[in-house]
């Protein structure tokens, strides 16, 4: 069973899981349901490595605000994890394990109900902040982009609600791919996941390729067991690409060029 987990003082995360809670069982501090448990923690959801101390669960979904500069509107998810110092959570140098086949039927889930959220952008953003030191799947989904969308409950709700709809059907299996290259938000592999065969682990963006090295590839693939595929944003690599290319030789990933 997974844990879904909210930070109190998060109004997006909150107002998602105080709509969700309605229909639990409280124990404790935990809120139990038929599909998945569920708390609400007193401190940032980025720094909750701390979690498998207290809670033992086969994976972790956290419901959150997103906020960005640019202000675009955005419903988003995505792994996390630091590829160089941790200023947001989480430790230096390392990624956690990625939730891939949650992501694409999230996403895909989204999709399939734009209609309601018109304004808003359906995008997967790179791997970014923390947690990163679970021992099990995570994945942060989120609610952007400034506060009246994180306030707005009836939002809230309806993103809610198709959490709730993914959880309640069985998750298909996909071949799952590491992804390397684009930007933040990167569209290429935001059409993969959306339109095409392939779920996703961790997505390093061309901005992050310059701290790769063999130690960090390494780690990199042994939180990412479950992928066959390497997929790369072959006009999006920059000045890396044949550092990947040569880090890739050395695994039995097979390369796809997007």
């Amino acid at each position: 069973m997974e844990l879904l987990v909210a930070y109190r003082d998060d109004p997006a995360g909150y107002n998602m899981a105080k709509f969700l809670s309605q229909e639990m069982t409280l124990d404790g501090d935990i809120f139990h349901g038929k599909y998945y448990d569920l708390i609400i923690i007193s401190t940032p959801s980025i720094s909750a490595d701390w979690l498998e101390e207290k809670y033992d669960y086969d994976g972790f979904v956290f419901l959150s605000k997103h906020a960005a500069e640019s202000g675009v509107l955005a419903l988003t998810c995505h792994s996390t994890g630091n590829f160089s110092e941790a200023k947001f959570g989480g430790n230096d140098r390392q990624v956690a394990i990625p939730h891939p086949n949650l992501q694409k039927q999230y996403l895909q889930t989204l999709q399939k109900y734009q209609s309601k959220f018109p304004e808003f952008q359906i995008t997967i953003e790179a791997t970014h902040h923390g947690p990163t030191a679970l021992t099990k799947p995570s994945i942060f989904i989120e609610i952007g982009t400034t506060e009246k969308q994180w306030t707005d409950e009836s939002l809230c709700i309806s993103i809610a609600k198709l959490v709730h709809h993914v959880f309640v059907n069985a998750l298909p299996e996909n071949p799952v791919a590491i992804c390397f290259g684009g930007t933040h938000y990167p569209s290429k592999f935001t059409a993969e996941l959306l339109n095409g065969k392939y779920a996703l682990g961790t997505v390093i963006p061309k901005h992050a390729l310059e701290n790769l090295d063999e130690e960090l590839f390494s780690h990199i693939i042994l939180q990412n067991k479950m992928a066959k595929f390497a997929l790369l944003d072959w006009r999006g690599l920059g000045p890396n690409k044949q550092k990947i290319l040569d880090l890739l030789e050395s695994t039995s990933l097979e390369i796809i060029r997007l």
